[in-house]
């Protein structure tokens, strides 16, 4: 098996990603219709069925908001790097442990199948095929 237990640790997070997903989904349907048939005691079910949906419509538009605001003031506008030594250098520079735990599993492929290493060292002294603009 791939590296041992690293495949079976993967399925089994996957698993419980899932599983809590499909929970929360439940729990939101089951949420609805809670709230859709307590409106239906005191009002027309149309009446009901409109505003169970305006409420879920104006909760997903602030969770959308809220999410899509914090994303862009975190990003800086910077040229993306061309050519795949500029990546890992930006990915060494920005997050330095993710990048030698890419680094690290790189080297282990590599003692894995030694042929990758040309393929990747190809890659690293290939020039971009198109040019840059400068401004």
């Amino acid at each position: 098996m791939f590296g041992g237990g690293l495949a079976r640790g993967l399925v089994k997070k996957a698993v419980a990603a899932a599983v809590a997903a499909g929970a929360a989904l439940v729990a939101i349907l089951f949420l609805g219709v809670a709230i859709f048939y307590g409106l239906a005691m005191v009002m027309p079910g149309f009446a009901a069925a409109a505003i169970t949906f305006l409420l879920f419509a104006l909760v997903a538009a602030i969770v959308a908001l809220v999410f899509l605001r914090s994303e862009g003031e975190d990003e800086e506008e910077e040229e993306e790097p061309a050519g795949l030594g500029e990546r890992a250098f930006m990915l060494f520079r920005e997050r330095p442990i993710l990048g030698t735990a890419a680094a690290l599993a790189g080297g282990w492929i590599f003692l894995r199948n030694p042929a990758l290493a040309s393929l990747v060292a190809a890659a690293f002294t290939e020039k971009s095929h198109t040019r840059r603009r400068r401004r």
